[in-house]
């Protein structure tokens, strides 16, 4: 049993603060990864999970990746961490939770990427300016302030 499934055990399905990490994975054609995931209802986003005990947001991120992705990450850049209101979750189950999020961006990464069918229905890369329209909220709102930074590094004006 993990260390959300011990809490889960003890406190039922009031609410709880979480830690988690993503990473915008980007290919040479500056395309993003997406993950469909089983939960909730096949929507897209960004690899990524919960926090397991004794490990930092960096392993987090490389971790989650590797078991949904197969991919092994090299260099991550932080982009930003978010939490808050917005940043809350009522799980199929009934479990409540908010969580603090840290999202990475890289292009830095090896391996043959394989979907984890546990969690996941497929693995795609596309176009930032073509996401599929059943995207995870808050991580649509990552890729919007990726797109940002990415427009204020290049010098350029931003909508």
């Amino acid at each position: 049993m993990g260390y959300i499934e011990e809490l889960r055990a003890m406190v039922g399905t009031r609410p709880l603060i979480l830690v988690g990490s993503v990473v915008i994975i980007l290919n040479d054609r500056k395309e993003v990864l997406l993950q469909q995931r089983r939960f909730p209802n096949g929507s897209w986003g960004l690899p990524g999970g919960l926090m397991e005990l004794a490990e930092s947001t960096e392993e987090t991120a490389r971790r989650e990746v590797k078991e949904e992705t197969n991919l092994t990450l090299g260099k991550l850049n932080l982009l930003n961490v978010y939490s808050g209101a917005d940043q809350y979750i009522k799980a199929e189950n009934g479990d409540e939770f908010y969580v603090v999020t840290t999202a990475y961006f890289s292009n830095d990464y090896d391996g043959e990427m394989k979907t984890e069918h546990s969690e996941s229905i497929q693995l795609k890369f596309y176009n930032l300016e073509e996401l599929p329209s059943t995207m995870v909220r808050s991580h649509l709102r990552m890729l919007n302030d990726f797109q940002q930074h990415e427009c204020i590094a290049k010098g350029e004006k931003c909508c």
